[in-house]
């Protein structure tokens, strides 16, 4: 499998995405006609779309992540030390001022 493919980009923004390409997106459950690009600014990203993004997604973020309620709970916590760590510093520069 070839790192990249050179393609002619036609007058009207056309680009033929080579056959073996499509094949392998078809081995791989990409049964769509649509693409996704993605611009990162001095180059593109091309790729198949799901026709359910959902579903392919199953599998990649194992676990149920923390609750609401846990979520708020480390929010307090963090917020707590970055309290803590700033009432430190302001308690030292009163003491250097003294």
């Amino acid at each position: 499998m070839p790192l990249g493919y050179v393609m002619k980009v036609s007058a009207n923004g056309q680009v033929s995405i080579p056959a073996e390409v499509r094949a392998r997106w078809k081995a791989e459950r990409w049964t769509t006609e649509r693409v996704v690009i993605a611009d990162m600014g001095d180059y593109i990203v091309i790729g198949p779309k799901s026709e359910n993004p959902f579903e392919e997604l199953v599998g990649k973020y194992p676990g149920k992540g923390p609750s609401t309620d846990e979520m708020r709970r480390m929010d307090r916590e963090e917020d707590a030390r970055y309290e803590e760590v700033r009432e430190a510093a302001h308690q030292s520069a009163r003491e250097a001022r003294s």
